[in-house]
Formats: structure tokens, C-alpha cells, sequence
């Protein structure tokens, strides 16, 4: 398992990934084990491409909203698979910079 305080990653002060290229599926998954969640579904991934992709694709995460209503994943199921902040814990183990509106 990735040690994530071994690895030159450039990350903000909250441990947002700064430059996505740096992520891979074993450094999300660090990331994830040090936010709470112990073991990453396929729903979890599921929601973590899809803020990663619309990233990529867009230069901006897209809002709760719209991952509730694009990512196939309800905005209920989202609270359920990322309790303190789905659009920011997703965009965080995702790889991305944390998203605009994120508190």
C-alpha cells in the first residue's frame, strides 16, 4: 500500500492533489484510507472517474447536482458512499484540486 507522506506529491494544505497527473488508482486509494473510508467500491469509483473525467475534460468539478444527476449515482447514495462531503471527498480522492463552493 502507497504511503502517501513517502511520495513528492503536490498537494494543498487540505491534501488535494494540486496536479492530477500525479494520481493513480493505489494513491486514491491511500487517500480514501485517510479520509475514513476503508475500501473503495465500484461505486465509489464510479463517482471518483466521473469527478476526475469532468475534471479533465472541463478545467471544473462538476457541482453535487450534477453528479447526482449524471454520474448514476443518486444524491442520497452519494451522502451514503462519501458521508462528510461527497463533491469534496470524491474530487480529493479523485486527484483533483478541490472544487469551487467546497467549504
Amino acid at each position: 500500500m502507497t504511503d502517501l507522506l513517502t511520495l513528492d506529491l503536490d498537494r494543498d494544505a487540505e491534501g488535494f492533489l494540486q496536479q492530477p497527473e500525479q494520481w493513480n488508482r493505489e494513491i486514491g486509494i491511500a487517500i480514501a484510507r485517510e479520509c475514513g473510508i476503508a475500501e473503495m467500491t465500484a461505486r465509489h469509483w464510479q463517482v471518483c472517474e466521473f469527478m476526475r473525467n469532468t475534471y479533465l475534460a472541463n478545467g471544473a468539478a462538476p457541482s453535487i447536482r450534477t453528479l447526482g444527476k449524471e454520474s448514476g449515482v443518486t444524491v442520497k447514495e452519494l451522502y451514503q458512499l462519501f458521508p462528510k462531503g461527497p463533491a469534496k471527498l470524491a474530487a480529493k480522492i479523485g486527484g483533483i484540486p478541490k472544487p469551487h463552493g467546497c467549504i
